[in-house]
């Protein structure tokens, strides 16, 4: 049976529906290894042959996988390190006789993999379950979350080694489970099992440590990544694969996801939630009745829950607040570029106003930069129950308020006054100095008695008492 262009969109509905329903668990599979047989693992791009003279240095550790035979003609072996050998495979001397791919021998040294770094996006792939790659879509991830998150499933290639440097600001880096060699450790005991053993030290270094847990996110809002702390570390290793600078966007100010490391063209929304919220649904439903629309076929969306850092009067606190950021960007260029995300964009914020309180989204907050715009554009959609929420707590606190005046009339709750200075307290008149007296002063620190009075009695108001001042030289007033 023909297949009507009709049919055509409800195909690729269904192939997108399961596309999202293989991927509610995220798969991330670390993309180099340290195998024998990849060229690239070889300072002369190729596998050694026979004639060859392989190094490995030997103050370098390394795990390394061989899945075939191997003739050399010599090998100089790491002080501290592994060969995993597959079935059939083995190295043997080279008898002499003729290679037809090794005409010319030399050395041959194995690459450096210590600078292979955990927190380096462009060094992980995601992957379907099975660890096949995973079909390009719509939906994208910002770059902290490029890098395995705490409810991830990490994996390492089956029959193929590695090393990997997992030094990290976090105290422990968590994840769902790790596979390695084909093996799945998925609860923390497998998982410390396999920590000592031969092979974990040759395979993971540095100053991080990896703990699994074997649990999803518990919260249908979704979960934070939780690599914020290496979030730094995530942008160096990126910048460095991409020329250590960020692309110049086409738009003049650029949005700033949290969690990316360099600015876009497009939109953000950043959603308030209640506990209705369903973020694995409300994705669906983006995807469903608005992604899929041959208009909006060039965009692209990131949605995931954050922590944003509060901020008052411009300083920022420690202490942060959920919400889900949405980022949308598109494939135009110049002065369109960004305008299809946000077209969409302001398609996202008419639902939330229209069905945002059945969703459980309280709220949205849009930010729009364009090739077109000169600035950031702004909007906002409350919900209702955000204005309820508001009017409520007016009304909380108009009340608090009245019952603190209330006990203050009733006695029964003491206030400080606070009485400021008055401007005419200084206009009142100064205390008379006392007549001044030609034969003297008072001075509290000399109290001379006159010789014949009489200490038991007052002394009369009008008696004059004198001493001899050293500083004062009766001649000046002679003159």
């Amino acid at each position: 049976m023909a297949v009507g262009c009709g049919m055509k969109p409800l195909l690729f509905l269904l192939a997108i529906l399961q596309l999202l329903a293989a991927t509610a668990a995220v798969y991330k599979q670390w993309i180099p290894n340290t195998n024998f047989e990849t060229a690239s693992n070889w300072d002369k791009g190729r596998v050694p042959c026979a004639r060859d003279v392989v190094h490995f240095e030997k103050d370098k550790v390394v795990s390394v996988f061989v899945g075939s035979p191997h003739a050399l003609t010599d090998m100089y072996l790491p002080l501290n390190g592994e060969f995993v050998l597959a079935a059939g495979a083995a190295f043997t001397a080279f008898d002499g006789s003729w290679d037809p791919g090794c005409d010319s021998g030399g050395a041959v040294r194995f690459a450096d993999a210590e600078h292979r770094a955990w927190f380096d996006p462009t060094l992980w792939q995601d992957v379907l379950p099975s660890g096949e790659l995973k079909p390009s879509g719509p939906i994208f991830s910002v770059d902290e979350e490029r890098v395995p998150c705490r409810y991830d499933d990490v994996i390492f290639q089956p029959e193929t080694s590695f090393r990997v440097n997992i030094d990290s600001w976090q105290p422990v880096i968590h994840l769902r489970s790790i596979s390695v060699m084909g093996q799945e450790l998925n609860t923390p005991s497998s998982w410390a099992g396999y920590l000592g053993g031969p092979s974990a030290p040759l395979q993971f270094h540095g100053n991080g440590t990896l703990q699994v847990t074997g649990t999803g996110c518990p919260d249908k809002s979704g979960c934070a990544c939780g690599n914020g702390p290496d979030g730094p570390r995530i942008c160096t290793a990126l910048l460095r694969a991409s020329g250590r600078q960020c692309p110049e966007p086409a738009c003049q100010s650029p949005l700033q996801p949290l969690g990316h490391c360099c600015g876009v063209c497009g939109a953000t929304i950043n959603l308030d939630f209640t506990p209705d919220f369903d973020l694995q649904k409300y994705q669906d439903r983006l995807v469903q009745e608005l992604l899929s629309q041959p208009k909006y076929a060039g965009v692209q969306m990131a949605i995931s829950k954050v922590h944003k850092a509060q901020t008052f009067l411009g300083i920022t606190s420690r202490s942060t607040t959920p919400l889900i950021q949405i980022v949308l960007i598109d494939d135009r260029t110049g002065v369109q570029a960004g305008t299809a995300a946000e077209q969409l964009a302001g398609d996202i914020m008419e639902s939330i106003a229209q069905h945002g309180e059945v969703l459980g989204i309280a709220s949205g907050k849009m930010e729009v930069a364009t090739g077109s715009t000169a600035s950031r554009q702004e909007g906002s959609h409350p919900v209702s129950r955000i204005t309820a929420g508001t009017v409520m707590g007016l009304l909380f606190t108009l009340l608090f308020l009245g019952g603190i005046l209330f006990l203050y009339r009733k006695g029964k709750l003491r206030m400080p006054v606070l009485r400021p200075p008055r401007p005419w307290d200084r206009l009142e008149d100064p205390v008379s100095p006392a007549p001044a007296s030609d034969k003297g002063f008072d001075n509290p620190v000399f109290n001379v008695e006159p010789p014949d009075a009489d200490l038991g009695e007052k002394t009369p108001k009008d008696l004059q008492i004198f001493y001899l001042n050293p500083l004062y030289d009766s001649r000046e007033t002679e003159t």
